[in-house]
């Protein structure tokens, strides 16, 4: 388990550098943590990575801070991460698996622990969709109708996995059937995204 959860962290900090690789951003840190993130993540280079994307992913005028009850654009995060969660624990039921026993989030009272876990990686691709929709002017102060037809386009946004395109919502059924292979033993790694360049 721990094992799978290195795998997930990587992932996801590699991801989150692509992105503010494409805006421009320096990210010679966050490629480091990637691959000192070692069994179980004990030295949180998760959340140092976090720090530093959230600092630099939005323009400093607009002050943001990452806060689930916060301010905009937290409201569109909000909104786009519960439409990938949705996607990921029905990928992970049409897997066999039981989205309530997570890799690396625990809560009894959490019945998608493993899909919270399986969902990281892809959170930049909803980020990325929110600047998207920042940088063509929307009012994103309101999470209006025209808003949420932008970001129910998530699941349909181009992914590479394993250098193969497809839209998001197919890989992720790669990625949601490759942890059952981890359990039973025919494999040693999740299938995880990357952005395509």
């Amino acid at each position: 388990m721990e094992n799978l959860w290195q795998q997930t962290v990587s992932s996801k900090i590699h991801n989150q550098a692509s992105l503010l690789k494409e805006f421009g951003i320096t990210t010679g840190n966050m490629i480091n943590w990637e691959k000192q993130v070692n069994s179980g993540d004990t030295k949180n280079y998760e959340a140092r990575a976090a720090v530093y994307y959230w600092k630099n992913l939005f323009p400093d005028e607009m002050e943001f801070r990452r806060d689930r009850f916060g301010e905009p654009p937290n409201n569109l995060l909000n909104y786009g991460y519960a439409i990938l969660r949705a996607v990921v624990a029905r990928g992970l039921v049409a897997s066999g698996l039981l989205p309530t026993l997570g890799i690396h989030h625990r809560n009894k009272y959490n019945a998608y622990c493993l899909a919270d876990d399986i969902m990281e990686p892809y959170r930049p691709f909803v980020d990325k969709t929110v600047c998207e929709i920042i940088n063509s002017g929307y009012d994103y102060y309101d999470l209006n109708t025209e808003i949420k037809r932008e970001l129910l386009k998530i699941p349909a946004m181009d992914i590479s996995i394993n250098g193969e395109r497809s839209p998001l919502m197919v890989g992720l059924q790669r990625t949601t059937a490759s942890p059952s292979k981890c359990y039973e033993g025919e494999s040693k790694k999740i299938i995880y995204p990357e952005f395509i360049n």
